[in-house]
């Protein structure tokens, strides 16, 4: 037994807003970009003017529920009051609960996040190379019943573990901040060297320097085996095994050359330039590998330590450069001679030795932090999985 969602909720469609008239500020248009699964993601807003007679009739209000439906299928944000006035852009869908809908929002809204919905969507889905959802089909989708009282009750647990791993992500973005407020504290700003540190050429301290292989797919396993590092793996000073590829490496030339050791420094060199990322003793031990998107540098540690170089190219005064160096304006890259000419502000050894000290103490405290985060993730999605199938 359930219940069909047009019969509690109102569901519009969205408009083709014209790129021609966007503005600097005016109704913030919600587009497919901006619809992440369970949040609203305003990265390079857009807006349209607020007399505008088309955009008046598609206005959203707070805690609308909006729905992708071109692409990533299903992906259903709640609409914060922070983003109004803004309007729907088309190829998203909104779900407005109706005032006498016998429904509990937070219930919908956790319904609408679970896993089994989303596959539902994908399911109904057309099309190959991008799939589309229609709005016909959410009318028709039946959501399972529960009396209200039922709702209410799935609603506050769920809501309890969604605002614990809420404040785990806000307390390991804190020590982000502290860590990137340390550095500006010893080493001053990067980008006017307001302590006049010595200024090098990156080329000074390169031992090897190699990009990575392509067309390696057909030395791919789905079983744990070495690592075949990607530009997803790499960002914020860190390698990431998350979503990890595992590989069997051909015993090869190549594969000696793009095979990392403990210390090297990888940094983005195509789409998102400048991520970077330092090889541990446990990525090295395992076995890793580059792709072609990735830059391996390694350098000479006596006089530079490798993290120190990762954490500087992620501040300002390293980002700043690598946007100036982007060679091929809207498609980024970035060659062997732009990394050699780098420029990095270097302090005593010593005393990048005594940040990365701080850093290191920070990291375990994000550690126990994150393995609470994850247990009341695997935790939600048990609950989610019992309540909703």
């Amino acid at each position: 037994m359930g219940v069909k969602l047009e019969d509690i909720c109102e569901i519009l469609n969205g408009y083709a807003f014209k790129s021609n008239q966007y503005v600097n500020e005016g109704f913030r248009i919600i587009r497919i970009t901006n619809v992440q699964k369970g949040y609203v993601e305003d990265n390079n807003p857009v807006f349209y003017p607020i007399d505008n007679c088309e955009a008046q009739k598609y206005i959203l209000n707070e805690d609308d529920l909006l729905i992708s439906l071109t692409g990533n299928v299903g992906r259903v944000a709640l609409l914060n009051k922070k983003y109004l006035p803004a309007v729907l852009n088309q190829r998203v869908a909104c779900l407005r609960v109706k005032n006498n809908a016998n429904i509990d929002k937070v219930f919908l809204f956790n319904f609408l996040n679970s896993d089994y919905f989303e596959r539902k969507c994908i399911e109904s889905a057309k099309g190959i190379a991008q799939k589309n959802m229609s709005t016909e089909w959410l009318k028709r989708y039946e959501i399972p019943f529960f009396s209200i009282e039922e709702q209410q009750k799935i609603a506050t647990v769920l809501d309890k573990v969604s605002e614990l791993i809420t404040l785990r992500k806000k307390q390991l973005e804190k020590l982000d901040e502290l860590v990137k407020s340390r550095f500006v504290e010893m080493f001053g700003d990067t980008v006017i060297n307001s302590f006049n540190w010595e200024e090098h050429f990156l080329d000074e301290y390169i031992e090897f320097l190699t990009s990575g292989s392509r067309g390696w797919a057909q030395f791919f396993v789905d079983e744990e085996n070495e690592l075949f590092i990607t530009i997803k793996n790499v960002k914020n000073n860190h390698i990431s095994l998350d979503s990890i590829q595992y590989i069997n490496a051909p015993d090869n030339k190549e594969a000696q050359r793009t095979k990392v050791k403990t210390g090297d420094l990888l940094i983005s060199i195509t789409a998102d330039l400048g991520r970077t990322g330092v090889v541990d003793e446990k990525i090295a031990a395992r076995g890793a590998y580059i792709n072609q998107h990735l830059s391996l540098v390694r350098l000479d540690q006596k006089k530079v330590n490798p993290l120190y170089v990762s954490h500087f190219l992620e501040t300002d005064g390293g980002k700043k450069q690598f946007e100036s160096k982007n060679q091929n304006g809207v498609k980024a890259g970035l060659n062997f001679d732009a990394i050699r000419s780098l420029k990095i502000l270097v302090p005593p050894l010593e005393k990048q030795n005594e940040y990365l000290d701080f850093v290191q103490q920070v990291d375990k405290q994000k550690s126990s932090i994150q393995q609470s985060l994850e247990k009341l993730e695997v935790l939600k999605k048990a609950l989610m999985q019992e309540y909703f199938g």
